[in-house]
């Protein structure tokens, strides 16, 4: 940063500047780590010589603490992957079943954008299409922040709610399916081909939350890349040229993710493993009724109380994947 020339090139020099922070994020979450079990220590040798009850409290309430602090600082060091401290781009999209399976949508939008909130991440919402009567047909979050997408690939595959669902009038039992897909938001300079034949490139009005601009030009873009059936959209930007320009970095992360998985194919077959990857991976269980269940079907990780998992307190699930992979 002190180079002469620097601040020459805004984007690069905020590249390194990003990376700076990173770093320094990294020390010192390490040096409070350490500080905090060198407090410890201190508090058991004062609790040892005085044996005071106060004190004894204390010591259970610092080493909680100390055991939370280790413990995030033991699941940031599992973010080591290529990508992982890179931006998330998260796609939801409603399965079969109308009015149900939008709502459930919804309600997973809520549960991502609160727990980003809660990790301090910026959530900006690059396509929304709003559902017939109520929740959503598709929304794609841009997820801001050190090590999102290295969380948030966790996420990816099905989603399964059970519940009373609260659009039937028999108040009968419900299940609903959404997909989840988790890509690294790729800087770009990243070597993926697209070939100009293999996209059909479409401009319309944008709709949904977007701020007053929208629904005035065409300045949306939704690009369909023909050999894989992907499409990708955005019209969270005012102009047609930077949703494009979006739109086509979406597309790469979506070419770069196929990649990997090929790769943990065959790595997989090479060793013999049964591993499903895709699409139809259904991953997750919320039952809401007859019985209050959140279950991770890959890790056998399970939470018995619902609603804090609706509001975003997701980071047992992300914590049990991330050990569960190594």
């Amino acid at each position: 940063m002190a180079t002469p020339g620097f601040w020459d090139d805004n984007e690069s020099a905020q590249v390194v500047i990003d990376k700076v922070n990173q770093l320094k994020s990294q020390y010192d979450t390490f040096k409070n780590t350490e500080e905090a079990y060198e407090e410890l220590e201190l508090l058991l040798e004062m609790v040892e010589d005085e044996n005071d009850s106060e004190m004894q409290k204390e010591l259970e309430e610092k080493l909680n603490q100390t055991i939370q602090i280790v413990e995030d600082y033991e699941l940031s060091q599992l973010l080591n992957g290529e990508y992982d401290q890179n931006n998330a781009v998260l796609e939801l999209h409603p399965g079969a079943g109308g009015t149900e399976s939008q709502d459930w949508g919804s309600m997973l939008l809520r549960m991502y954008t609160r727990w980003a909130e809660s990790k301090g991440f910026q959530v900006e919402t690059l396509d929304y299409q709003a559902g017939d009567e109520a929740g959503i047909k598709s929304v794609t979050l841009l997820i801001k922040g050190y090590n999102a997408y290295g969380y948030l690939k966790s996420e990816k595959g099905v989603h399964r709610l059970v519940r009373i669902s609260p659009f039937d009038s028999n108040s009968r039992r419900h299940t609903s399916f959404c997909s989840v897909d988790v890509m690294p938001e790729l800087a770009n300079d990243i070597n993926i081909e697209v070939k100009p034949d293999d996209i059909k490139v479409d401009t319309f009005r944008a709709s949904g939350a977007g701020g007053q601009h929208i629904n005035k030009t065409d300045s949306a873009v939704r690009i369909t890349h023909i050999p894989t059936g992907f499409v990708v959209s955005s019209q969270a930007q005012r102009s047609q040229l930077k949703n494009r320009e979006q739109a086509m970095s979406m597309l790469k992360a979506k070419l770069y993710q196929l990649e990997i998985e090929k790769q943990e194919q065959e790595a997989a077959a090479i060793k013999g493993e049964q591993l499903e990857i895709g699409w139809g991976s259904q991953i997750r269980s919320y039952v809401f009724h007859p019985y209050s269940m959140v279950k991770d079907h890959r890790t056998n990780y399970e939470v018995g109380n619902t609603q804090p998992i609706m509001d975003g307190d997701i980071d047992g699930f992300i914590d049990a994947y991330l050990r569960w992979k190594l």
